[in-house]
């Protein structure tokens, strides 16, 4: 199988960085033993040459918004452009916004304010890849930023009151098995780094009272390890168990 790249589009911050891996190594974790990597600083302006290279690419999360005037920012949309339909993609954060900005939507920063905690996404649409099942997910999210116009040709997979285009997903315009799928959420966040990232930021940006209950939701069982499945299914290309091996038989 050919490699995953991994779109490394930010860092933790500073003072967390002795005490946690760097958001590529969370990937690969996810990924698991066997599953070949490349990581591309993009911010230092690397970006794979080729995308039919590997086997898909995963668009990890940054501090930085998709409309922020920064010199890496329009390479990446214009990559991410031009590699639809020749591998898969993951978007994750920020990634989901950028995926979203690229193919046409608009992100903006949330008159809602910060998410941070446990948000549980409604599933409002079930992709082939979406093994095991669930009605439901909660992951831990960190952002302020929101896909507020869904792209043209994108599709609501997961949903919440508070974002409504939690997940999106877009068929290959080929006609062939390179679609894109992206979520808001950080599958790859441990509860424990999110609690510390909520407190790193609170009272500067994010309100006491917002940090005190998103703190307590982290302490609460999460679906991380079904929508790592999810996510390891689609850039795989693992077929959905068949119904006689669901029933054991």
């Amino acid at each position: 199988m050919k490699p995953i790249a991994i779109l490394e589009t930010g860092k933790p911050p500073t003072d967390l960085q002795d005490a946690f891996d760097d958001y590529p190594a969370r990937f690969r974790a996810l990924l698991g033993e066997g599953v070949a990597t490349v990581r591309f600083d993009v911010q230092a302006g690397r970006l794979p040459d080729d995308p039919t290279e590997f086997q898909g690419a995963i668009v990890t999360g940054s501090a930085a918004g998709v409309y922020d005037d920064l010199p890496w920012i329009a390479p990446l949309l214009d990559w991410l452009r031009a590699a639809r339909g020749k591998t898969r993609l993951v978007g994750i954060c920020f990634g989901h916004q950028a995926l979203a900005q690229a193919f046409g939507g608009h992100v903006a920063k949330s008159d809602k304010g910060w998410g941070v905690g446990l948000h549980r996404y409604e599933v409002v649409a079930d992709e082939p890849w979406m093994f095991p099942r669930a009605a439901s997910i909660a992951i831990p999210v960190s952002h302020q930023d929101q896909v507020e116009i869904l792209p043209p040709d994108a599709r609501v997979i997961a949903s919440s009151a508070f974002t409504p285009y939690a997940g999106l997903a877009w068929d290959d315009p080929t006609g062939g098995k390179n679609g894109v799928v992206s979520f808001q959420c950080h599958p790859e966040f441990q509860p424990e780094y999110g609690v510390a990232l909520i407190e790193a930021r609170r009272g500067t940006r994010v309100p006491h009272d917002v940090a005190d209950e998103a703190v307590a939701s982290l302490s609460r069982a999460n679906d991380r390890a079904v929508l790592t499945a999810w996510i390891r299914a689609f850039l795989m290309l693992t077929p959905p168990p068949t119904e006689e091996a669901g029933s054991g038989i």
